[in-house]
């Protein structure tokens, strides 16, 4: 046995209600173990106390003063009553929020270049930017002007001459 189920089987040994075998393991574990046995020897002291305590009646009517307060327990554990006592999963679940928005706002957001995306909305949207110009093409086509101006013949230019 170890000292961790000496802790499991303590109380049963002390009180007498263990079986024999574990009653054998115990008593072996306690002479082999010195802090075990230290511990099982403060536990028969405080039960020796105990038992030499005048036993108290309660009152008559401690039924129902407990049940009252049961009662008064229960209405208090409201929403509102919950919200506004101090709590501590409260208080963990405000600290909780703080943190991750504070490391959430630390973060450096990701460099990427921007997407360019080419939609048939933007190319209409450079047409309606270009419609001036377009509005002037019956102008450009028929401008005669430009045929009157006389066309220079251009000579060719040989190299080495």
């Amino acid at each position: 046995m170890n000292c961790k189920a000496m802790e499991k089987y303590s109380v049963a040994y002390l009180d007498g209600s263990i079986d024999s075998r574990r009653r054998r393991e115990v008593e072996a574990h306690l002479a082999d173990c010195g802090p075990c046995r230290v511990r099982a020897h403060q536990f028969q002291e405080v039960w020796g106390i105990l038992e030499e305590a005048p036993m108290v009646r309660p009152s008559a009517s401690f039924d129902a003063a407990v049940r009252a307060r049961v009662a008064q327990e229960a209405s208090r554990s409201s929403l509102w009553g919950w919200l506004v006592a101090p709590s501590p999963r409260l208080a963990v679940g405000v600290t909780g929020l703080l943190v991750f928005s504070v490391w959430l706002s630390s973060l450096q957001p990701a460099a990427r270049p921007p997407a360019q995306i080419v939609t048939a909305g933007d190319t209409e949207f450079k047409m309606i930017a270009d419609l001036p110009v377009l509005e002037d093409y019956d102008v450009l086509a028929n401008f005669e002007a430009l045929s009157e101006v006389p066309v220079q013949p251009t000579t060719p230019t040989q190299p080495g001459l």
